[in-house]
């Protein structure tokens, strides 16, 4: 076993939610093997072909990441693992955060064709990004952000790919709504944290109404110009939000969560073109988190 793959325990708690079959009567073959090199090139960010000769082929690799991206298979296998860790009650509900990240993209990440053909004695313009590919411009170049919303286990329960110019505000009911644990018994999955934490960034009047209408109670610190206009406006503008100083301290568990996932190269640097390749990744880095128990070093 090399460093940074599968150990016999982590294997254990995949294996069983693992595809088994590719269709025509096909099966899927050496998924450790090759699992472990798509970990390998997560967590040191190598091109694909640079794969060392022990993971197989890199196309086989590749290809098997770039699928289980496209089809959901990540995104499956993210929620099973949810489900074991919750039967087991390995999951802290009593305090939910969320938070955002910005990734640099590599120039191998942006590959949007320029508009049109260049012409002599024509400067060309600036790429245009597809905004479904989650890549914007801004002072420092291309980025990607990451929003998530992490439990108090420093294990993330939702990740979201968004242009990394896009604000934290309008992201966080479209986190939220990620958040599906099933149940094993059946039933409704499991949506709701008993408490949601957040700094400034999400404080609005929108996602308040949403977080009282789903009677989720939090704690998100008021912005020193939404108080003034809210005083401004008397008894029109409402009761103060309310605040717990001690709560608020345990924002850090996201931000620790955060730092976690961006260990892997692959995470904290966007060298996908695609955007769902890349939500892929950062699921994947996701599901190592949850299987390892703790945020460790890869």
């Amino acid at each position: 076993m090399g460093r940074g793959d599968l150990t016999d325990a982590e294997w254990l708690l995949l294996e069983p939610h693992l595809p088994t079959n590719v269709g025509r009567g096909g099966r899927w073959k050496h998924h450790r093997q090759v699992i472990n090199g798509i970990l390998f090139r997560m967590r040191t960010g190598i091109p694909w072909r640079d794969l060392p000769d022990r993971f197989g082929s890199w196309q086989t690799c590749y290809d098997r990441h770039r699928r289980w991206s496209a089809d959901g298979t990540w995104e499956r296998i993210f929620r099973a693992v949810q489900v074991d860790a919750d039967a087991a009650g390995r999951i802290d509900w009593s305090m939910v955060s969320v938070d955002s990240t910005v990734c640099r993209a590599h120039q191998h990440a942006a590959g949007a064709r320029k508009r049109g053909p260049r012409k002599p004695g024509k400067r060309t313009r600036p790429a245009q990004h597809r905004p479904d590919e989650a890549l914007g411009r801004s002072r420092g170049g291309l980025t990607t952000k990451i929003h998530l919303a992490g439990e108090g286990g420093l294990r993330p329960l939702a990740v979201l790919v968004t242009p990394g110019q896009w604000g934290d505000a309008p992201q966080l009911i479209p986190v939220l709504e990620r958040i599906r644990v099933p149940r094993p018994a059946g039933g409704h999955p499991r949506t709701r944290p008993d408490h949601l934490g957040g700094d400034k960034a999400y404080s609005s009047r929108r996602n308040r109404r949403y977080l009282r209408r789903r009677q989720i109670k939090h704690t998100i610190p008021e912005p020193r110009n939404q108080r003034a206009n809210r005083l401004g406006r008397g008894s029109r503008g409402g009761r103060p939000a309310s605040f717990d100083r001690a709560l608020y301290k345990r924002r850090n568990e996201v931000e620790r969560t955060v730092g976690a996932l961006k260990q892997s190269r692959a995470v904290a640097t966007r060298y996908d073109k695609r955007a769902y390749i890349f939500h892929g990744t950062v699921t994947l880095a996701a599901i190592r988190l949850w299987l390892r128990g703790r945020p460790g070093v890869a």
